[in-house]
């Protein structure tokens, strides 16, 4: 950030006075300008032991396969930007939803958590973000050619509870793939 979105003069990244962070902090009006993490909800669709899953038509990750999700906007709770990713990206409609899985993603900013649903009925189809929707069992799924690490170990998860019918809400925090920043050798 360079500039204050309220006068438009240049900020400074400082820590403000009663405050333990460095913010962002205009040099002219002195107002705090606050980053905070995004958050991703979705869904994981399920039609008996099949579960939904969708081939991603933009980036990141374009042509891998992930669960209905996306950002939360302004004005929706979880469970209805859940529902609404699920419409945008397979067109599909689901019941009642279970939140099933969090997850912190401190390294990127990020909150992901993932609600539990039947498919109300088997009309889906390919959603404006989507290249393929398809439903998929266990032994189906193209585990090398999942799109993120929460989707892997939401459904990772989500089969071995399957066995016991027990479906605990989850909570973890994943950090980076890489614990220092590679380097290239010239």
């Amino acid at each position: 950030m360079k500039f204050c979105s309220a006068c438009g003069k240049t900020v400074t990244q400082r820590i403000p006075e009663g405050d333990n962070r460095p913010r962002y902090v205009c040099d002219h009006c002195q107002t705090i300008h606050y980053q905070n993490p995004n958050i991703v909800t979705g869904v994981l669709p399920s039609h008996g032991s099949r579960v939904l899953l969708c081939r991603r038509a933009i980036e990141p990750r374009r042509g891998y396969w992930t669960l209905p999700a996306g950002f939360m906007e302004n004005g929706e709770t979880l469970e209805q930007a859940a529902r609404r990713e699920t419409v945008e990206e397979a067109c599909a409609r689901v019941g009642a939803m279970n939140l099933y899985h969090l997850f912190d993603l401190p390294h990127i900013n990020q909150v992901h958590v993932f609600f539990r649903a039947e498919l109300t009925d088997l009309d889906f189809a390919v959603g404006v973000e989507s290249l393929e929707v398809r439903l998929f069992e266990e032994s189906e799924i193209p585990w090398d050619e999942l799109a993120f690490r929460t989707v892997n170990r939401t459904l990772e998860c989500y089969y071995r509870d399957r066995k016991t019918q027990a479906y605990p809400i989850r909570s973890e925090c994943l950090p980076p793939l890489f614990a220092t920043p590679l380097t290239i050798a010239p």
